[in-house]
Formats: C-alpha cells, structure tokens, sequence
C-alpha cells in the first residue's frame, strides 16, 4: 500500500468517527463485505486515500463503494463527489456508488454489481 495516499494521520480520528458511527445502509452492506464473504476479497471501511475518506475499499481489485444518502442530492455535495470520483478515477481506481435505497431493497444486486467489477 503506498501510505504517501493512504491513511493520512490527520484522518485517524475521523475515520474513527466514520467507523463507530455508520448509517444503517453502511452497517447493512459491511456485513455482507466484511471477513472476505465477497467471493474472498478483503474490503476496508473508512479507509482514506489522500484527502478523501471512502466508505469502503477493496486493495486486490482497487475498488471502491460508496454508499449515499439524501444528503448527497444537492449540487454541492454532488459537485465535490463528482470531482472526488474524477480524481479517485486519476489514480487508477473504480469507484462504484449505491444508494441506501438500494442497499436496503436490493442488497443482492448490490453485491452482484460489485462482484462483476472483480478481475
């Protein structure tokens, strides 16, 4: 892992924070994800990559998955997700992005369209 983007030390605590307060839809889709259930890839939550901090990240398949709610439907929050994802994008990424409606309606098709991003 190259620590130069990865866990920066200014976000300890907020990925801390991050971690030990999920929405419902996060805590729902981490338990589908955590212990390599995901045909045996190993994803991380809250992980930071330079200034930004993704709900969770998959290092085999360098994938991300993000998973947002009403608060992200206004255009400031969708303008800095854009340019997070444009940039995440740049350094060789692949950033997938659910809704919690999705999550909670339709996990299975959740999982499905993230197992067809594995190599």
């Amino acid at each position: 892992m190259n620590n130069e983007i990865h866990n920066r030390k200014y976000l300890k605590e907020f990925k801390k924070e991050l971690r030990n307060n999920p929405t419902k839809a996060e805590t729902k889709l981490w338990q589908a994800l955590m212990k390599n259930q995901l045909d045996g890839r190993k994803f991380r939550r809250q992980q930071s990559i330079e200034n930004f901090i993704v709900d969770f990240y998959c290092p085999s398949e360098k994938l991300i998955v993000e998973v947002d709610g009403e608060v992200h439907d206004n255009f400031v929050n969708s303008e800095y997700d854009f340019n997070r994802t444009e940039r995440l994008n740049k350094l060789g990424y692949k950033v997938l992005l659910f809704k919690n409606e999705e999550v909670y309606k339709s996990l299975d098709l959740v999982l499905e369209a993230i197992k067809q991003e594995f190599k």
